[in-house]
């Protein structure tokens, strides 16, 4: 039978999880709220240029998204040497990509087995690797996500649709203002051959978290 395991990165402090999910939504509304209004001060007072802000949540948002991410799983998949690569040092294997940002200088790479799948969550705050992955998914940011993916990570990959082994342990990476986690999903079956512009196309944007696997070949158009 598997077991659940937490990892906290260097100088992750514990702190206290909010469990209470019936205000999830009321939460994330004031917090919305408060993020509008302080953009609107700035903005005002000058200090932040709305073109600019623009331009970089759609950068994050459209340009980089997943893609990048899912270009990285897939060399991985099919060059050893780069997944050997991204084992040793994740952040110059992605570097060499070019993909490379403010919140993805220390970049590493999860690689999921048959007896261990690696999910990611940031306990303290939201930290991402948003190099790779683009923005972060509004529940990624969420106090239930963020206590109970510690107290029941498995009970939350089933929330996902995700049903693991029981032989497989679940591993749960804390991300801190130090160190961003990419999980490397394991590769579908039935894709010997297939080019990395294809084999990119399987690899979702929570695969890469690890709240997700990569999707099945047979569903996905040629």
């Amino acid at each position: 039978m598997g077991h659940d395991h937490h990892d906290h990165g260097t100088g992750h402090h514990h702190h206290d999880h909010d469990h209470d999910h019936d205000h999830e939504h009321s939460e994330l509304s004031e917090t919305a709220l408060r993020v509008r209004a302080l953009e609107s001060l700035l903005v005002e007072k000058g200090y932040v240029d709305p073109a600019a802000l623009d331009e970089l949540i759609e950068t994050y948002e459209t340009r980089v998204g997943p893609r990048n991410g899912a270009k990285v799983v897939a060399k991985a998949w099919a060059n050893p040497e780069y997944m050997d690569w991204l084992r040793k040092d994740a952040t110059a294997a992605i570097a060499d990509l070019s993909f490379i940002g403010r919140q993805g200088e220390h970049m590493v790479a999860l690689e999921n087995t048959p007896g261990t799948h690696n999910m990611v969550v940031c306990t303290l705050c939201s930290c991402y690797p948003w190099p790779v992955l683009g923005l972060p998914p509004v529940w990624y940011k969420s106090p239930p996500y963020r206590s109970r993916a510690v107290a029941n990570p498995r009970g939350v990959l089933e929330e996902f649709g995700v049903y693991l082994p029981e032989t497989t342990s679940v591993r749960v990476w804390d991300s801190t203002a130090e160190v961003r986690y990419l999980v490397i999903p394991r590769r579908p079956k039935g894709t010997e051959g297939w080019p990395e512009e294809r084999l990119a196309s399987l690899v979702t944007r929570n695969s890469m978290i690890g709240t997700g696997l990569a999707l099945d070949p047979a569903k996905v158009k040629p």
